[in-house]
């Protein structure tokens, strides 16, 4: 397991001679000079990305894994940017960044396949450069440059903010760049950030984690649990606001640990009280907790604050007391069960999802129908189910009785087809509802077809919705009130006869939304908070151009 630096820890770094070859790893005292960590946001550490033709390096950032990772991404995003680097147009980039995950067996397939598949393009392409990193460059460290030489720079969980200078010392020195630290160098919420949406944002108020988890390498990846200040948190948030948005996710490897670090066991429910302080803030949610630490008081400040939405994400993992002991996870299913007792007691509309694990070693056929009769006493608005992934490094993987494939795959497709009935049946139970929804920029596969565009209810399901005749359109960021006319087990559909069914309410984050795509076009923003009469020219550029359903 990676433990947190300590005066004797070790940054790893590559040398050699070998142009593209395999780098020599050395290890150098935490305490020798490195490039200095960014401690305020702000511009990244300058190089000069430009090529000989002094035409500006494109970037893309391809994004495996969780939340966090996402987050993560919009990081390395901003940093690139803050670099002189300029976002790709769909061509080839000058700059390919994978950011990895580790959880999953096939994250490692799904990489190396990516990587082979740009061998042949990097080749094509003389000064391209391939950069790796997250949680499985965290784990693999040399072996992937070792695997895929053709990489350019290898980098942890713990240095995103040293991504540009490694970029710029392999183009400078010929050879593959590796710097792997064993503990955070820098709060990544004070490096640059280029968000994916201007109407919602992430928030990370901590990292790492303090669990023992068999089954989970995300400990030795990321590293103790690290709280920020509250006052640092809710300023983020306001900046974001500021920025436009309605909506913020909280993060946290267990969100509801957070305080640990400072000592303060309400410090959580606290940060979402405050949170509904924060004006023009709509939306506030968070993600994920652990049900082991799953307090009273963050109940009551769920349902105390208005802002805080009726979305739970609970993880499960199993219904067996027995599996859930093996996996180290400190809660048993009575506890979870009252847990959700508790929510929908004060929030009874609450949409509670969660992640349950098939296939865990020395899981039996009565271990997996008790995770059967949890999930139907739960009634999960949707779950997130994986088969068990061996991997190397966690206790899991040493234990005794690893279950046949052929039996897990079974068990899952009994599990996915009962969570499934139950969404479907979850989902019919808001025929009918009214809800608002907030507008977001992605359409579902069949827009085209059905001229519906998509939002998010207040519980987080996704709905598709038309827009009546004679109705003015939605910007992604505002938000309209729909009734539900149909429901199927992943998402709801609203197709309001009238205009009289149909209501909008348009935002700051619409607005933000119209300078964005102003800025990108480059065309003038239109009227930024008074452009919200139904004649301005500038509304155009929030939505794609989809027709209104004819009655």
């Amino acid at each position: 397991m990676v433990r947190p630096a300590t005066p004797g820890s070790t940054r790893w770094a590559s040398t050699g001679t070998s142009p593209r070859g395999y780098p020599r790893l050395v290890s150098f005292p935490s305490a020798a000079p490195a490039p200095a960590p960014i401690q305020q946001p702000g511009p990244a550490p300058v190089v000069d990305p430009a090529p000989e033709g002094g035409a500006e390096r494109t970037y893309q950032v391809r994004t495996f894994g969780c939340q966090m990772n996402v987050h993560d991404s919009e990081r390395m995003a901003g940093l690139l940017e803050a670099a002189g680097y300029v976002p790709s147009d769909g061509g080839v980039a000058d700059v390919v960044v994978f950011n990895t995950c580790a959880v999953r067996e096939n994250a490692d397939n799904k990489l190396y396949g990516n990587l082979g598949e740009l061998k042949q393009v990097k080749a094509a392409h003389p000064g391209m450069q391939i950069a790796v990193g997250g949680c499985l460059a965290q784990k693999d460290r040399e072996t992937i440059v070792r695997k895929a030489p053709w990489v350019d720079a290898v980098f942890g969980t713990h240095n995103v903010g040293a991504l540009p200078a490694l970029l710029d010392r392999a183009r400078h020195n010929n050879e593959a760049q590796l710097e792997i630290l064993e503990a955070l160098d820098v709060f990544p919420s004070t490096l640059p950030t280029k968000r994916d949406s201007v109407y919602s944002g992430w928030v990370s108020i901590s990292v790492g984690c303090n669990n023992t988890c068999t089954f989970c390498i995300v400990p030795s990846l990321r590293g103790k649990e690290k709280d920020r200040r509250p006052g640092e948190i809710l300023a983020e948030i306001q900046a974001l606001v500021d920025d436009g948005a309605v909506e913020v996710t909280l993060l946290g490897q267990n969100v509801n640990s957070y305080g640990v670090e400072f000592g303060d066991r309400l410090a959580f429910s606290k940060l979402l009280r405050a949170c509904g302080g924060i004006e023009g803030l709509e939306r506030v949610r968070f993600t994920s907790p652990h049900p082991a630490a799953f307090t009273d008081d963050v109940i009551d400040a769920m349902a105390e604050t208005p802002n805080v939405m009726p979305q739970l994400h609970m993880p499960l993992q199993s219904g067996s007391d027995k599996v859930l002991k093996d996996m180290r996870r400190s809660y048993r299913s009575s506890k979870f069960l009252g847990i959700l007792d508790k929510v929908r007691d004060k929030i009874p509309h609450a949409a509670i999802t969660t992640d349950i694990i098939v296939g865990f070693p020395g899981e039996t056929e009565e271990d997996f129908q008790a995770t059967l009769d949890v999930v139907e006493k739960s009634r999960f608005a949707s779950a997130f189910t994986f088969q068990y992934s061996k991997r190397p490094g966690t206790p899991a993987a040493e234990l005794p009785e690893q279950l046949p494939k052929a039996v897990v795959q079974e068990r899952y497709e009994r599990l996915t087809a009962l969570q499934d009935r139950i969404a479907a049946e979850e989902n019919a139970k808001q025929l009918g509802r009214q809800v608002e929804l907030l507008v977001t920029a992605q359409s579902g596969r069949k827009a085209g077809e059905t001229h519906r565009l998509s939002g998010r209810s207040q519980d987080q399901r996704l709905v598709h919705f038309s827009v009546p005749e004679g109705a003015q359109a939605p910007r992604p960021g505002d938000f309209v009130t729909v009734t539900i006319t149909e429901a199927a087990a992943f998402h709801l559909v609203s197709d309001p006869e009238t205009s009289a069914d149909y209501s909008l309410r348009r935002s700051r984050a619409g607005d933000a939304w119209d300078r964005s795509q102003a800025d990108s076009c480059g065309a003038p923003a239109p009227g930024g908070a008074g452009a919200g009469s139904s004649g301005s020219k500038g509304v155009s550029l929030g939505m794609p151009s989809l027709p209104v359903r004819r009655g």
